[in-house]
């Protein structure tokens, strides 16, 4: 019948998948952004993997005897993984887009499941240049600068895109929440480490 009203299956849209989201903007492909949701219970499931993870690892270590050292690791990643969701959500706030900062955050948080693939990618590439003879030396700053250049460039991919902001914007938050993130995890370790050298020349 003509009028029939169309069923659920032919009205409902293309299923969302955070793989192919990630893979696509891993890959440079902003229609990824598509793929995953804007809403706090979206955003909530892409970072209790993140969380998940670091805090078995800290209960493993409790259980070994690894004691304040343990708490400590656990508590450094956790501000490590909430510390660019808060400063970046502050700055979308100011720049006017934080309408569009859910969705951002949910991919941000996915799309950092794609890191340690491209970290394999490039051992295997250090290990065809030690097998050609390149120093170890070079392969290993091969390997961490090219970690990092892909990192910060996935996240200001996801600032451009996902937040709307211009290339230099977006480069400007990238900067910014990294050093501010850097800031948080390790200054503490290392205003102890100078507080107890000092304390140790007295």
């Amino acid at each position: 019948m003509s009028g029939a009203a169309p069923s659920p299956r032919q009205s409902a849209g293309p299923r969302r998948s955070v793989v192919r989201g990630v893979v696509r903007l891993a890959t440079g492909h902003s229609d990824g952004l598509t793929q995953f949701g804007d809403t706090p219970d979206a955003f909530l499931a892409s970072l209790a993997p993140l969380v998940a993870f670091p805090l078995v690892g800290a209960l493993l270590m409790l259980m070994g005897g690894g004691g304040l050292a343990a708490l400590t690791d656990f508590l450094a990643t956790l501000c490590a993984l909430l510390a660019p969701p808060v400063l970046s959500r502050e700055v979308a706030q100011v720049w006017g887009c934080a309408a569009r900062w859910t969705r951002f955050a949910v991919a941000f948080n996915w799309c950092q499941w794609a890191i340690p693939l491209v970290a394999s990618l490039l051992v295997v590439l250090a290990g065809i240049l030690l097998s050609l003879g390149v120093p170890n030396d070079v392969c290993l700053a091969v390997v961490v600068a090219g970690l990092a250049a892909y990192g910060l460039w996935l996240h200001w991919f996801l600032a451009h895109h996902g937040l709307g902001l211009s290339r230099i914007r977006a480069a400007a938050l990238v900067f910014g929440v990294n050093f501010v993130t850097v800031c948080l995890v390790l200054g503490p370790r290392l205003l102890i480490m100078a507080l107890s050298g000092g304390a140790a020349g007295l």
